[in-house]
């Protein structure tokens, strides 16, 4: 890094790219300089959004430009689940430091060879699993501490069918557990201090593949952890567009001595108009006095601050590789109809 400012390239112009820059765009010690996507009009739309808050980044044709560029110290990754592997590997080989949305990848040999790449060429990357911010979630930590040996998790995450019907383009080439799954395997794993050893899965197909979509409804995995705890994660993407809230997120934890429930469907705010009731997210992503904020922002926040001093993420990539091992043994189980050991 030869400027005061982390110079961060967003590969992606999705709603996720859009994310990753409305939290970039406030930060002192930080700045977009390049944008590139596959669709160069929505690398244009979106590197005009930026300027309208500051400068405007340069557009890329693509990453490999993109990473040539002197003016990028750092990527942040936000293309489909099924492109990150590749792209960590070509921006680790530059030099780039890494940030990658959820999941880290969809198989077990992309991350592998991604976490190989990080390593050898001594990057900062870190997987965006920004729910380890979630004040709630951080406090269960805490809290599970003094609970003794964790025996039982349940965590659900369940959304509307707007995300795979008109959200992602993509929802094919993924299922509702790599997109919400992982998640919650990041963070049960890490309340319980534990890993995956064993899951056993199943999944219902019907009402995408109905509508042209052929992934999952919905998905439901059943893991034990290596001191003994048993988990179930399930994920759905079929939940009417009239539910109050896109996605349905709940997650309980049984100890020894304790259980601890989390509970982000209501999130405090009630609105209900003429056209309609709804849950209006805060805990994530909002815009608080002008200032993005929220556990999305702060998870970047310290993202930004660990490329910049060298500190090991909170969020190991190494850990985000073993999330990556459970849904590929979960999906393994799908089609075995067998339990199937986490690599």
């Amino acid at each position: 890094m030869t400027s005061d400012k982390l110079r961060i390239g967003i590969v992606g112009a999705g709603i996720m790219g859009r994310g990753n820059a409305l939290s970039l765009s406030a930060r002192p010690d930080a700045s977009i300089t390049a944008v590139t996507s596959r669709s160069a009009a929505s690398a244009e739309l979106l590197a005009g959004d930026i300027g309208g808050r500051g400068a405007r980044p340069e557009v890329y044709p693509d990453l490999a430009a993109l990473l040539a560029s002197d003016s990028v110290d750092a990527v942040v990754l936000t293309t489909p689940d099924d492109l990150h592997g590749e792209m960590m590997v070509q921006a680790a080989a530059a030099g780039k430091h890494i940030l990658v949305e959820k999941p880290l990848t969809t198989s077990v040999a992309e991350a592998d060879a991604a976490v190989q790449a990080i390593r050898a060429n001594g990057v900062v990357a870190m997987c965006l699993f920004n729910h380890r911010w979630v004040p709630a979630y951080a406090q269960a930590y805490e809290l599970l501490a003094d609970l003794g040996e964790g025996a039982v998790a349940y965590a659900r995450k369940d959304d509307t069918i707007f995300v795979p019907t008109e959200m992602l383009s993509w929802a094919d080439r993924t299922t509702c557990a790599w997109f919400l799954s992982s998640h919650d395997i990041d963070l049960v794993s890490w309340l319980l201090r534990d890993q995956v050893r064993r899951v056993y899965a199943t999944a219902r197909w019907g009402k995408l593949r109905s509508l042209g979509i052929d992934t999952p409804d919905a998905i439901q995995i059943q893991a034990e952890y290596s001191r003994g705890a048993v988990a179930t994660f399930e994920s759905a993407w079929i939940y009417p567009n009239t539910f109050p809230t896109t996605v349905d997120s709940y997650v309980s934890v049984v100890a020894d001595n304790g259980v601890v429930q989390l509970d982000r469907q209501k999130e405090s705010v009630v609105l209900a108009r003429a056209d309609g009731y709804t849950y209006p997210r805060n805990m994530l992503q909002r815009v608080m006095h002008g200032v993005p904020s929220g556990a999305y922002a702060d998870a970047i926040a310290h993202w930004v601050d660990c490329c910049r001093t060298g500190r090991e993420p909170l969020i190991t990539i190494e850990s985000s590789r073993n999330v990556t091992a459970v849904l590929e043994a979960a999906h393994l189980s799908i089609e075995t109809r067998q339990p199937v050991e986490v690599s």
